[in-house]
């Protein structure tokens, strides 16, 4: 193996650390091989990463026998990745996507999604890796090993009472996820203000009495406003209900309704755990048709 520090280093004399995508290059060797063997990544995987930059997770990847997608947005980068790994991509070992993970099609089989990722995707990425396992219809992708932002990180999971918001309880409805490990600032370089953390997400492929699409819409809207009671925020109809199948402006007043001596409106968002959110969500479904 080539190492770390050497493929950033060949990536940095293409061209100067690119801050507006977010690059912070992981260059400890030993948490990439933590990555790869806490993943359990082998030659029966196909794995997904998303924002390779020079290769330092592809090269770990490609050495545990798996075949991995890269899909990277910096043409520099890609043009690096290509000249590294021309062997593996001629061999069909690696594919290189160039392009926005948040936009491209993925591969249908993934079984693993193992990426350090830019700091400013997380969010959407969380939606997009959602949106990715409620689609598939083999169900193949197994597990999501991210290197994150500490702090997102302990959102995702809501590893403690201030943490509790919407992005964890909404991550709830697809996902089992925890933080692994903590990954201080001098690892990378150049290096963050932030302290960093790895994330497990396993697909709990739980179902629900109602839509989860339901669920995810008023924990949202309710948490946007977290100093409201829950019945004030849920007073008015959501803007986007319409975009749920079979619900409309006249059944959220209808379901709303049904509920208004209904105690678990006089809590403010936070003071509920996720199964009072379920609970809630399929009693307004129920009572409105």
């Amino acid at each position: 193996m080539r190492g770390a520090r050497w493929l950033v280093d060949s990536l940095r004399a293409k061209q100067p650390f690119n801050k507006e995508l977010g690059q912070h290059f992981l260059i400890n060797d030993d948490l990439i091989e933590f990555s790869v063997n806490h993943s359990a990544a082998s030659i029966n995987d196909h794995i997904l990463e998303i924002g390779p930059g020079p290769g330092v997770l592809t090269e770990a990847l490609l050495n545990s026998g798996s075949k991995v997608t890269a899909i990277e947005i910096d043409g520099v980068a890609v043009k690096h990745l290509r000249e590294m790994f021309a062997p593996e991509i001629d061999q069909g070992k690696l594919e290189l996507i160039e392009g926005d993970a948040l936009d491209v099609k993925w591969p249908l089989d993934i079984s693993k999604v193992i990426a350090n990722i830019p700091y400013q995707i997380s969010s959407p990425l969380i939606d997009r890796l959602t949106r990715y396992v409620r689609e598939q219809k083999e169900r193949t992708l197994e597990l999501v090993f991210l290197l994150v932002q500490e702090e997102f990180g302990e959102r995702l999971v809501m590893e403690y009472e201030s943490d509790v918001g919407s992005l964890g309880m909404t991550a709830l409805l697809d996902w089992e996820s925890k933080i692994i490990k903590k990954v201080p600032p001098h690892n990378f370089s150049p290096n963050p203000k932030v302290n960093s953390c790895f994330v497990e997400m396993v697909p709990s492929n739980e179902k629900f009495q109602c839509d989860k699409r339901l669920i995810k819409q008023v924990i949202h809207l309710t948490f946007s406003q977290r100093r409201k009671k829950i019945r004030t925020t849920l007073k008015s109809v959501p803007k986007r209900i319409n975009r749920i199948p079979l619900w409309h402006s006249s059944r959220w007043k209808e379901a709303y309704s049904s509920l208004i001596d209904d105690e678990r409106l006089e809590c403010r968002p936070e003071e509920l755990d996720f199964d009072d959110w379920v609970e809630l969500c399929c009693d307004l479904d129920k009572n409105s048709s």
